[in-house]
């Protein structure tokens, strides 16, 4: 009996020895003949639509929503670090296929409907990925908050990011007839429809985001962009005075140190004035050196250690 006990353990053991090895076995081989997949497809779907579930979270729609929102910051952190290159373009985050995010923002404001501060980020952030997304998010948050003249600001924005110059200043326009609405948004109209296109535009734009609000975010992204805008008028500048010393002298300069004094002489838009980082170099708002494309004798950042924007 004993005996028939043991040989049947032996038997079942046996059997379940192989049947790991077995599966082991196949998922190797598995794994090795699986095509590649983009990094979108390690996403999983949302189990969950929000706007099914409002009315039944027993009055936590708006804790809920919070939770959408913290995800999707967390959610686009965690793509960007996890990208294989070093440098994540922030004006084109296709790269790193951040198919959530729009599903994220869109539960967390199915369920608070008046959660702005969502639909801000979102006008922020997903016209890099999709512009239509980034507008169907705005106007839905119009459709719900159709007084919030700040929502037709960053609807302004996203056509005039998207080169949708005559939609933004009608987005503007209908801003400005909101009450409380700053006269600004009648001037950006105005602005969209005279040279949309232009770097005065741009600036007044990412001023007008940066003072208008206390989201972190926001302001982040602003004074990025306006760091860059400062930053190609500098070296639109520094361009101009080496052109001026290459026709001179029939040479490029050896350094940028070379046309330092050429410099005193020029007047940045804004009030601005050029920089120098400790070692006396100059610097883009970011204290990263510019340099010198002797080649070409123009100027360029250092792609490495610049704090701004790819493009």
């Amino acid at each position: 009996m004993l005996a028939s006990q043991v040989k049947g353990y032996a038997l079942l053991t046996a059997i379940i020895v192989a049947g790991y090895a077995s599966a082991a076995y196949l998922s190797s081989t598995l794994d090795g003949i699986r095509p590649q997949l983009s990094v979108g497809f390690a996403d999983n779907d949302l189990d969950i639509v929000g706007s099914r579930i409002k009315g039944f979270a027993f009055g936590m729609e708006g804790l809920v929503a919070d939770w959408y929102y913290m995800r999707s910051l967390q959610y686009i952190g965690d793509k960007i670090l996890a990208h294989k290159d070093e440098i994540v373009d922030l004006d084109d985050l296709r790269a790193i296929e951040p198919r959530l995010l729009y599903p994220l923002l869109d539960n967390a404001t199915s369920l608070d409907p008046n959660f702005l501060g969502a639909f801000y980020y979102g006008a922020l952030v997903l016209p890099s990925i999709d512009g239509n997304q980034a507008i169907s998010l705005i106007k839905k948050g119009i459709e719900h908050n159709p007084d919030a003249w700040r929502l037709y600001q960053h609807l302004g924005y996203i056509y005039w990011k998207l080169g949708k110059f005559e939609d933004a200043a009608d987005a503007y326009e209908l801003g400005s007839q909101k009450p409380g609405a700053p006269p600004f948004l009648r001037l950006m109209s105005g602005a969209m429809r005279t040279e949309g296109g232009s770097r005065a535009t741009a600036r007044e734009i990412f001023r007008q985001m940066y003072d208008g609000t206390d989201d972190p975010a926001v302001k982040i992204t602003a004074e990025r962009r306006l760091a860059q805008l400062n930053s190609l008028d500098e070296r639109d500048a520094m361009d101009a005075v080496l052109a001026e010393f290459r026709t001179r002298t029939g040479r490029c300069p050896a350094s940028l140190k070379e046309i330092m004094p050429l410099l005193i002489k020029v007047r940045l838009p804004a009030g601005n004035e050029f920089r120098l980082d400790p070692a006396g170099n100059l610097a883009d708002p970011t204290g990263a050196p510019y340099i010198l494309e002797a080649d070409e004798c123009r100027t360029t950042v250092d792609a490495k250690r610049t704090g701004l924007p790819s493009r």
